[in-house]
């Protein structure tokens, strides 16, 4: 029997083919226009270059055919995650955002939600199963978060934020909607950073808005219009090529990090390795449950920054950079950008490199920490 993933990443394949005429390239051509021909009344499907353009039309309906649901492209996951939470709070609201959850959401909020009026609360995603919704406008739930790769059951805080009458917003950038369906879960909008495994190739940042409701899609489209925070023409057609690869890639990089998470878990040079494929980790039974893959980001605790720092230098395979989600395998210790986790407590990005290959080279690396 075909997964139901696996068929809708075929028809996103071959979503933009049905379409075409005899001649007709294949890929959609990139569209550099700031104007567009317009005779009589402005009747035509795109009219001015800061409300839409071919090019991001063609990447939000292959992205529309993968997620189920209309998609509104941003050049960035946060351009994406602020149209949601400023086009769509008002003064008065409150809103519950993850203090464990990724630092520039909750930032944005601090810096400008507060100000407006709007009520921001944050608490641990664990306590949120406790947690009365009554009262909260929005709910933010990341998961697995990031960096700490905590997971939170998307269906039950769905059912409990409607009945509250809480709009549920899921940032799903570490999962990604090939292996985590929140709309399907009952959450009313995602949000993703393209610019990580969907897009995965670390030379362009995007980000999309997908929701079933259409009022809050218009929203989040007169956001978008009006603010002016609209993707690039090039930077579209880059994340529509990787996109078409997507799934082979991100297939490799989840069966690796589950390799690795299990071997870096037995070496004595590292205290704690987090990765929700783990049966150790806190959130398995529930990432068994809603996720199809488990991600390709481990994280693990070193005993001091000094041997996580040793690690990614003694490995060659493994590129020190921040983010994750790329073909190349990435580390970094993430305490030196000011997350509240241990010093030595690092974040594996694992790439597409043969797992024959990176395994080997990082276990030479731990042993060079004895």
């Amino acid at each position: 029997m075909t997964d139901p993933i696996d068929e809708t990443f075929a028809r996103m394949l071959h979503h933009r083919a049905e379409t075409l005429e005899p001649g007709d390239p294949l890929m959609p051509p990139i569209a550099p226009a700031s104007l567009y021909y317009l005779p009589g009344e402005p009747q035509a499907e795109h009219q001015y270059g800061r409300w839409t353009n071919p090019t991001w039309s063609a990447f939000e309906d292959a992205l529309a055919t993968l997620e189920d649901a209309p998609c509104i492209a941003f050049p960035s996951g946060m351009a994406a995650i602020a149209a949601v939470v400023m086009g769509t709070v008002k003064t008065g609201d409150t809103v519950l955002l993850p203090s464990d959850g990724y630092m520039a959401t909750r930032v944005l909020a601090d810096t400008y939600l507060a100000p407006r009026g709007v009520n921001v609360e944050f608490c641990p995603q664990r306590d949120f199963e406790g947690r009365n919704f009554d009262g909260i406008a929005m709910l933010f739930v990341e998961t697995p978060t990031n960096p700490e790769l905590h997971v939170v059951d998307i269906a039950a805080i769905a059912s409990r934020a409607k009945a509250a009458g809480a709009l549920l917003v899921v940032d799903n950038t570490t999962a990604t909607c090939l292996v985590q369906r929140p709309l399907d879960l009952g959450a009313d909008v995602v949000v993703a950073a393209d610019s990580k495994a969907l897009n995965g190739h670390s030379d362009v940042l995007m980000g999309h808005v997908a929701t079933r409701d259409e009022a809050i899609a218009e929203q989040v489209r007169t956001w978008r219009k009006l603010v002016g925070a609209i993707p690039g023409h090039f930077e579209a057609w880059l994340a529509y090529r990787g996109l078409k690869t997507f799934d082979v890639r991100f297939e490799r990089m989840c069966n690796s990090a589950l390799a690795l998470a299990e071997r870096l878990s037995a070496h004595p040079a590292i205290s704690n390795v987090s990765y929700p494929g783990l049966p150790s980790h806190p959130g398995h039974k529930i990432a068994a449950r809603q996720m199809r893959r488990f991600g390709s980001v481990v994280s693990m605790e070193f005993t001091d920054a000094e041997a996580a720092d040793g690690f990614i230098e003694n490995a060659r395979y493994i590129v020190p950079s921040t983010s994750f989600g790329g073909v190349h395998t990435t580390a970094e210790r993430r305490a030196r950008w000011g997350d509240a986790v241990a010093p030595g407590f690092l974040r594996l990005s694992v790439g597409c490199e043969p797992l024959d290959a990176l395994w080997p080279d990082m276990e030479q690396a731990l042993n060079r920490l004895d």
